[in-house]
């Protein structure tokens, strides 16, 4: 991998790592596209790694919250009075609803790097996905706010979330749908979805970073691509949380269909092996 294609790869990452329309599956196509090895471990790892820049602009972007958030979760281990704040409450959420996706990524590690990297199961999560995004927004009532979150959206959404580890269905497609599913708004729905992405996605990127260092990748390269995946995500995250004030999530939905279809068109015809 040259310095031009990571540069590409961190733009992808960036524009849509919180967008619902997949980041992997599109990481996967244009590596595909680039005569990259989409099944090679430090490929892979590179994917992982990246996403970390897409992780710093969120905490950047709402580092007011988070900081919020994680002192008053700290100062309820010791101070009763604070527990039943929200802050409190919603460090628990993230924590809750980070641990199943944390243990199905963990112990499905080999399946995920694997028999999923493979451009079948993108487009199939492309447009398998895009139906539950539909009856996520028929079924809306979005009377729900932010701050009507309880454990139980916490345990759903993150449960929910798993699903997103099949490239093509796009981790914040599946929360958004979840919590709009639950009665959730979408601007809330939208900010558990960037809370929840921290923990999972940072640990994910620290697990694969030595493999992503010791391999093929040059690191300037993998520099390159976390860095750029950071100035463009922080302009993601902030459009798509005007966005989502405004429209609902089905606008994603016509693009994601075009290309899953474009997809399978591509395979059935050779004009791209599914590895």
């Amino acid at each position: 991998m040259d310095i031009l294609q990571a540069l590409i790869l961190g733009v992808i990452e960036g524009l849509t790592e919180f967008l619902p329309v997949s980041s992997t599956g599109h990481l996967t196509i244009a590596e595909s596209l680039m005569g990259l090895d989409i099944d090679d471990e430090t490929v892979t790892a590179f994917t992982a790694v990246i996403q970390m820049g897409a992780i710093l602009a969120v905490i950047l972007y709402f580092r007011s919250d988070i900081w919020r958030i994680v002192s008053a979760w700290f100062r309820g281990l010791v101070r009763p009075e604070v527990r039943g704040s929200f802050d409190h409450r919603m460090g628990w959420y993230v924590i809750v609803g980070t641990i199943p996706v944390a243990l199905v990524g963990f112990f499905g590690k080999d399946v995920i790097t694997g028999p999923l990297r493979n451009l079948w199961w993108v487009a199939a999560g492309l447009i398998g996905w895009s139906v539950v995004m539909v009856a996520a927004e028929h079924v809306a009532t979005q009377r729900r706010h932010e701050r009507d979150l309880g454990m139980r959206d916490a345990v759903v959404i993150g449960l929910v979330q798993c699903f997103a580890l099949i490239p093509g269905i796009s981790r914040s497609g599946a929360t958004i749908s979840a919590g709009l599913f639950a009665g959730l708004d979408r601007v809330a729905a939208t900010r558990m979805s960037f809370f929840l992405s921290i923990p999972a996605l940072t640990a994910a990127g620290l697990y694969e970073l030595p493999s992503a260092l010791s391999g093929d990748i040059p690191w300037a390269a993998t520099l390159v691509g976390t860095a750029v995946s950071f100035l463009v995500a922080y302009a993601a995250v902030a459009w798509l949380l005007r966005f989502v004030a405004h429209h609902p999530i089905t606008w994603f939905v016509i693009y994601r269909l075009a290309l899953g279809l474009l997809l399978v068109v591509a395979l059935s015809t050779g004009l791209l092996s599914p590895t």
